[in-house]
């Protein structure tokens, strides 16, 4: 049965985390810092161009997106990139990544593989959502340990040759939720010679791909061109929830070969959900603005900074590459945010909520993810608070 696919998938991270705390007073002005819900500004034109386009919610929007805005996914690749890729044939919109990234299993994991149940391989700690895909599609999903020994990305050329034989796909998150760690041009063209030698798809979830310190992080199909490879083998994944702070708006994308964009967007004609017309609207003016990319940038680099201040004597502290994470060592990550949120009113994910149990123990318990969406002040108080409850 269908239903008995999802019967081993743990209770979702944040009810949890509200069977955690809400037994409990908070200890102080509640600061969540648990949930990664952009809170800086959205570009001003966004509701102007909603209301001015309003009578398109009178209308079945266009499944496939509009014209407009395939042509400025395209562009935006292309900008960003430096990846050429056919509006008609290998971009798609999304109503969020999330649905993408669920669909893409169904519509390209097989069942088996070489014989055997496929595989899909999946970082352990990860978001939650490629294991319910993985499920979905029949495969077995393998989780594969994404700790500080190996840089906080999955070291896939680790595995067996027998499972890599039967993978289908990996889900590779870069800049990593929720560890902020980047692949490099070097992880990229280990992991595509894997796939080539192996023939498995890369899911390339690169939803915080604009928000970094430096150097722009690099993408899958910009080192899939950049290698030759089968253009089939990376399917990406954007999405202007944490690119443009807006993810109410719901626009997500996804870009790849053509043969796998036609079967996600037949999945999606019987069971997607297209983004109503005037939101396709506002996203194709975002897609193509970069200006409030870059201050959006520059508000992390600051808050960056702050955590630097703050915690960067800690033991064990890592400051993010990117994404607004910080993902900080504590001897147990329940026991951690109980006592962060009874003595400081911070509200803090338990790590392991993010991860899953396995023979080797669960990689996220010693940790607790720390959203830095907060506006900077409120950042500094939570973070100063935090640092006297668990390190004096």
């Amino acid at each position: 049965m269908f239903s008995e696919r999802f019967s081993t998938l743990p209770p979702y991270a944040f009810p949890r985390l509200r069977a955690l705390l809400d037994g409990h007073a908070p200890g102080g002005e509640v600061v969540n810092m648990s949930i990664g819900e952009p809170q800086h500004p959205f570009p001003p034109f966004v509701t102007e161009i909603v209301a001015r386009e309003s009578a398109g919610f009178g209308r079945y929007p266009p499944n496939d997106g509009t014209p407009e805005l395939r042509a400025a996914y395209a562009d935006w690749l292309a900008r960003r990139y430096g990846v050429r890729a056919d509006p008609e044939t290998q971009v798609m919109p999304l109503n969020g990544t999330r649905e993408g990234l669920f669909d893409a299993a169904l519509a390209l994991v097989p069942e088996t593989k070489a014989g055997r149940r496929a595989a899909v391989l999946i970082p352990n700690p990860f978001y939650q959502v490629y294991l319910a895909a993985a499920l979905g599609a029949g495969a077995e999903p393998v989780l594969v340990p994404a700790t500080p020994e190996t840089g906080h990305l999955p070291d896939i050329a680790s595995l067996p040759a027998e499972t890599l034989d039967r993978a289908a796909a990996v889900y590779l998150c870069s800049p990593a939720n929720p560890q902020g760690a980047v692949a490099g041009r070097d992880d990229w063209r280990a992991l595509l010679a894997l796939a080539e030698r192996h023939d498995f798809l890369i899911l390339s979830d690169e939803c915080y791909s604009e928000i970094y310190r430096d150097a722009p992080p690099p993408g899958g199909l910009e080192m899939a061109a950049e290698m030759g490879v089968d253009p089939e083998r990376v399917v990406a994944f954007h999405s202007l929830s944490k690119r443009s702070n807006l993810p109410g708006l719901r626009s997500g994308m996804l870009a790849g070969g053509p043969r796998a964009v036609a079967r996600m967007k037949q999945l999606r004609a019987y069971g997607g959900a297209p983004l109503p017309l005037p939101l396709q609207r506002a996203a194709e003016a975002v897609w193509a603005d970069e200006t409030h990319v870059e201050e959006n940038r520059a508000r992390y680099r600051a808050k960056y900074a702050v955590a630097d201040e703050i915690l960067g004597d800690v033991p064990g502290y890592e400051s993010p590459a990117a994404g607004f994470f910080l993902w900080l060592p504590v001897e147990d990550g329940e026991a951690a945010a109980v006592k962060l949120w009874r003595e400081a009113g911070l509200r803090v994910l338990p790590g392991a909520y993010l991860a899953r149990d396995t023979v080797a123990g669960n990689p996220g318990a010693g940790f607790i993810r720390v959203a830095m969406v907060a506006p900077e002040d409120d950042l500094r108080r939570g973070l100063k608070s935090l640092r006297r409850v668990l390190w004096t």
